[in-house]
This record gives C-alpha cells, sequence and structure tokens, in this order.
C-alpha cells in the first residue's frame, strides 16, 4: 500500500438485547429518516476510545436510562452487514440485569419501547436485527448480512470452543440463551465453559 492510499474503515456499532424471562425489549425507531416505523434494539456507534461494553452501558443509559449489570452483560454475536452504500461491524449484547426504571429517552428518535417475546418478532422489525436474534437464538457466534446475497450466514470459531464446531461454537457461555434457561430451570449456579 502506498503512504496516499486510504485503507478501509467501516464504522462500529452496539445493539442490546435486553432480556426478560423470554422477552426481549424492541423500540420503534421514528423520525430517524432510517427505518421509521420499524422494530429495532437499543443500539448505537462506538465513540473513539471506548471499548465495546463501555458503549454498550453508555447507550442503555442515553437511550432508556439504565445502568447495565457489567458482570451480566456480554458480547453474544458479531456481524459483518453491507448495503450498496455502507458497510458496518456490529457488535450484538446481551444483557439480562440492570438497574433504573426503562423509559424512553429519545422520544424524538423512538415513539415505544416494548417488550415481544424472543420467539415473535413483528413482521417489522429491522431485518438486519430479525438475523441477529435468529443468529444467537441458533447458538451462532458470527453473520454476514447484506452484499450479494440477502442473508449469508457463517459460523466461525467461539474463543473458548477451540474450533468450527457447530455443536459447540457460541454455546455453553453464559450469554447462551438456551444454557440460560436450562440453568434456570435445572437450578444451576455455574455455567458449563
Amino acid at each position: 500500500m502506498t503512504a496516499s492510499a486510504q485503507r478501509f474503515t467501516a464504522p462500529l456499532t452496539v445493539h442490546l438485547f435486553l432480556v426478560r424471562n423470554d422477552d426481549i425489549l424492541l423500540l420503534r425507531r421514528f423520525n430517524t429518516g432510517y427505518e421509521d416505523g420499524n422494530y429495532s434494539v437499543i443500539a448505537g456507534h462506538l465513540d473513539g476510545g471506548e471499548g465495546v461494553i463501555d458503549a454498550m452501558c453508555r447507550e442503555a443509559r442515553e437511550e432508556a436510562g439504565i445502568d447495565l449489570d457489567r458482570a451480566a452483560t456480554g458480547i453474544c454475536g458479531v456481524m459483518h452487514r453491507r448495503s450498496p452504500d455502507s458497510e458496518y461491524v456490529d457488535f450484538f449484547l446481551m444483557s439480562t440485569h440492570w438497574t433504573g426504571e426503562i423509559r424512553n429517552l429519545e422520544p424524538g428518535k423512538c415513539d415505544g419501547l416494548h417488550w415481544v417475546p424472543l420467539d415473535r418478532l413483528p413482521d417489522n422489525t429491522i431485518p438486519y436485527i430479525a438475523a441477529a436474534v435468529e443468529s444467537w437464538r441458533g447458538g451462532e457466534w458470527f453473520s454476514a448480512f447484506g452484499g450479494e446475497a440477502v442473508k449469508q450466514i457463517s459460523l466461525i470459531a467461539h474463543p473458548r470452543s477451540g474450533g468450527v464446531d457447530p455443536d459447540h461454537a457460541c454455546r455453553g457461555s453464559h450469554w447462551d440463551w438456551r444454557a440460560r434457561k436450562r440453568r434456570s430451570r435445572d437450578n444451576r449456579t455455574q455455567c458449563t465453559r
């Protein structure tokens, strides 16, 4: 690469899967010029010099007035998202514990916050958000969305899985919703890693 050549960069975003029992918190976009009237999750861009979890905690505070429990918040997926005019790297985080009352602190961008069943997302959920929820629920750590295919999913090794094994990638961590439900149902206190 020559000194004058520019390296490609992509914006980094964070998205929160805030989960209560088998429901996820969705917000309906309003007056933003992007996907207005459709459902998304608490989300935003990373500011320079901040970590992924720090950015998610900041966005949750700014958009919904809650403080996430950092120990109960973790990355549950990564997506490479492409459209004809943009490209993003999205981090998806899941949390089940927070303090504060959930409220809409951005009424100029969101006209409602709603708990919906994880297995029955509204038809007007933004497509890449619906795909990310599906990937997470299916135990997939990485997904690609957009580009030549409408949706293309591929697995990569979860950092603790030791290989690209679809039966183990992204499963067994305490961020996996199935494992969390099993532990809760079986009254277990340890997570399998």
